[in-house]
């Protein structure tokens, strides 16, 4: 199993997937921080981060002291990559895949749900440019594949532009291209 299958399949597990997404959104964190928030405890958390780090998802930092280690993600790695690519995936690996896409998609709608009870907190600037949209195009597949493309590297342009200004805010961006009507 390479690297990548080896990511897929230690994604495959709740808390797993979830460390990772708290890591990618909220940034930095020891174990014992990630289990207040997850609800669990820090052994366990402990555990997974030390699992996910041996497939290259999160690190150490190498900030904290003692037995206080500090976790990250490691660069956001296409999930293409972590689904298995080109290469077709065996049926441990498919299953792993499925999982992980449902999982994703429950973790997007916590995160959708959370932003429509909590918005009204937030400033009328910050309530226009966030929230829930969708946009039609018609396309073939190789346009598609240029406008994921060109969605990444906007993305990626903006992933620390606003470091380090104290009114920036961290967003996090999904995307779903999902086809409409049959095949």
């Amino acid at each position: 199993m390479s690297t990548d299958r080896g990511a897929l399949r230690s994604l495959a597990h709740p808390l797993r997937s979830r460390l990772l997404a708290e890591l990618r959104v909220h940034g930095e964190a020891t174990a014992t921080q990630l289990a207040a928030v997850l609800e669990t405890n820090s052994g366990a958390t402990s555990y997974h981060l030390r699992r996910l780090e041996e497939v290259g998802l999160v690190e150490d930092t190498g900030t904290g002291t003692g037995r206080r280690r500090v976790w990250r993600a490691t660069a956001t790695r296409d999930r293409a990559v972590v689904l298995g690519g080109d290469e077709p995936l065996d049926e441990d690996d498919a299953q792993a895949a499925d999982w992980l896409a449902l999982d994703y998609l429950a973790h997007f709608g916590d995160r959708a749900q959370a932003w429509l009870r909590d918005r009204s907190e937030w400033e009328p600037t910050w309530q226009e440019v966030c929230g829930l949209e969708d946009h039609t195009v018609q396309v073939t597949a190789e346009q598609a594949t240029a406008m994921r493309a060109e969605l990444l590297e906007v993305l990626e342009r903006y992933r620390r532009v606003g470091q380090g200004n104290p009114q920036a805010k961290r967003v996090v961006v999904y995307t779903c291209a999902l086809p409409v009507g049959r095949r």
